[in-house]
């Protein structure tokens, strides 16, 4: 195996190269995920870029949803053997500074669609609890994740049609896990034993901190491993921020109230109740008002999914209309909606996440993707 930069330093934790994983596990991943919010809700913007070691894969897409519309560019080929590299054909993500300015861009390509966006942290990068999901003796997860708030400024352009944007008028979230998880083609064996949980997560921007909230939820309604935080916006910004900070609150979500659109899962109103570290009580209430679908960047897609072998290279693109979406489509029910944002007095921006798939009888729902009443 070829040795790389990294090995230069002393940061190994097992006795190989950097190049290979410590696991074994075919599922052994490293991502990134980005969102970019107008904070007026005119668009969403999302890139996923991820390496999947063992299956030698590595892929990125950068989708935009924008007037009804959303359109996606696609990018795999075979990873390279230095994990430093983090380029996908015509696409390239560079961190420029750690936790503090990273850039990505897609360069011209048969698809029509080319970006270049730069990012700035708001608030220092926070450590989330660690999580380990297990069906038997599987283990389907087992990762650790951090995430930041910052902003962005660029460009992306689909065919021509331009949107540009300025770090005034886009707010950005960010994620970066490393671990195992489900990727590539279905696993053989004994497929899972029961529904799955749903998972509901909420990153707002407000103008004196940022605040997160996500938990899974069992069929039936019993949160598992939620977790939230707010963190103050303060100058200077961090790299990186824990709980011993003055600046780190802890807050977990206790409660729910979603409502959704009649035929669908697609929530239309939601409120979170949260609990603080110091035992008040707060509720975070969210207004969506654009939705921006996951399959654009790989999740529960039947092409492009997440460390799926294309080649040595290859690139792609789609593109869909809202309104033709089917809500039976299972491919379109892991969803952001952008959303307007009230705690207490404060008015803010970001989005809320979900995954609701089976009888997840808390929210009336009794089969695979029955909707709303």
């Amino acid at each position: 195996m070829t040795l790389t930069p990294f090995d230069e330093f002393p940061i190994h934790q097992v006795p190989k190269p950097i190049a290979l994983s410590a696991s074994t596990d075919r599922n052994s991943y490293g991502r990134y995920w980005f969102g970019a919010t107008h904070r007026g809700g005119e668009f969403q913007i999302e890139i996923a870029f991820g390496r999947y070691n063992n299956l030698q894969v590595q892929d990125t897409s950068v989708s935009i949803s924008k007037n009804g519309s959303q359109h996606a560019f696609h990018a795999s080929r075979r990873a390279s053997a230095d994990p430093t590299e983090l380029t996908i054909g015509p696409a390239k993500l560079e961190i420029i500074e750690p936790f503090r300015q990273l850039r990505y861009s897609v360069g011209p390509n048969e698809t029509g669609i080319t970006c270049d966006m730069r990012w700035r942290s708001r608030v220092g990068a926070l450590l989330e609890d660690h999580t380990v999901m297990t069906d038997g003796p599987h283990t389907i997860i087992d990762m650790a994740r951090y995430m930041q708030f910052g902003t962005w400024e660029g460009f992306v352009d689909v065919d021509g049609d331009r949107t540009e944007f300025t770090h005034e008028e886009v707010v950005g979230i960010r994620d970066r896990s490393w671990g195992v998880r489900p990727v590539g083609s279905p696993a053989p064996g004994r497929p899972s034993s029961g529904p799955p949980n749903a998972w509901l997560w909420s990153p707002i921007h407000f103008d004196d901190e940022c605040v997160v909230a996500g938990w899974f939820q069992r069929p039936g309604g019993v949160f598992w491993r939620p977790d939230g935080h707010r963190i103050g916006v303060i100058d200077p910004v961090p790299p990186t921020v824990t709980l011993e900070d003055d600046s780190v609150r802890r807050f977990d979500p206790v409660g729910q109230r979603l409502t959704f659109q009649s035929g669908t899962r697609w929530v239309t109103h939601v409120e979170i109740d949260l609990m603080g570290d110091g035992g008040e009580a707060l509720v975070l209430e969210l207004e969506p008002i654009a939705r921006f679908d996951m399959r654009a960047l790989g999740y529960m897609n039947p092409e492009w999914g997440h460390g799926v072998w294309h080649g040595e290279l290859e690139v792609g693109r789609e593109d869909w209309n809202f309104s033709d979406i089917s809500p039976e489509d299972f491919t379109h029910q892991h969803v952001h909606h952008i959303v307007r944002a009230r705690l207490g007095e404060k008015e803010g921006v970001g989005i809320f996440e979900q995954i609701i798939i089976g009888p997840h009888t808390q929210f009336g729902f009794n089969d695979i993707l029955d909707g709303a009443v």
